[in-house]
């Protein structure tokens, strides 16, 4: 009588072989399929490595005895409270420069997007994150018309509060 049907495995060792090789082939073809799918392009990805790993804000220290301290420009207000979301589109907020996604917010004037930034709106919180201490109403308001002016706006800047 022949024998038709016969062992694969005829020895322990064989027996050891095939049992780490069923668990690690698998995990090595998934961990290769990991680096590929990684490796590969990331749509239309515009934002670049300093854009994603750059502080939220940053903090404007002054002196307590600075007296009378020029106040800042709007471009300056941008990059230091609201480019953390309008340079990247984060959290839905509008990019800067985008005039589709400005035109409508715009059209609504001056006071209704100040009022947003002073209140906050969706995502975006009260003043932008931003402490009145550090950042006074006018200085925001600067902020919004360099934001909308950059983005297809018209806007005229704001007056400066009265001398206290």
């Amino acid at each position: 009588m022949s024998n038709e049907h016969g062992n694969l495995i005829k020895s322990p060792k064989q027996l050891i072989i095939m049992v780490f090789a069923s668990f690690f082939v698998p995990l090595i073809i998934i961990l290769l399929l990991m680096v590929f799918v990684n490796n590969g392009k990331r749509g239309d990805s515009s934002a670049t490595t300093e854009q994603l790993i750059k502080p939220v804000a940053q903090l404007n220290f002054q002196g307590a005895s600075a007296g009378s301290v020029e106040p800042q420009s709007g471009e300056q207000v941008y990059k230091a409270v609201c480019a953390a979301c309008h340079a990247t589109g984060a959290a839905g907020a509008p990019k800067f420069g985008d005039t589709a996604a400005w035109a409508p917010r715009i059209a609504k004037g001056y006071e209704a997007l100040l009022t947003s930034v002073l209140k906050g709106k969706n995502a975006m919180p009260a003043r932008g994150g931003s402490n009145p201490a550090d950042i006074s109403d006018y200085e925001l308001g600067r902020a919004v018309v360099y934001i909308a002016n950059g983005s297809g706006g018209k806007l005229p800047e704001p007056k400066a509060p009265a001398a206290k």
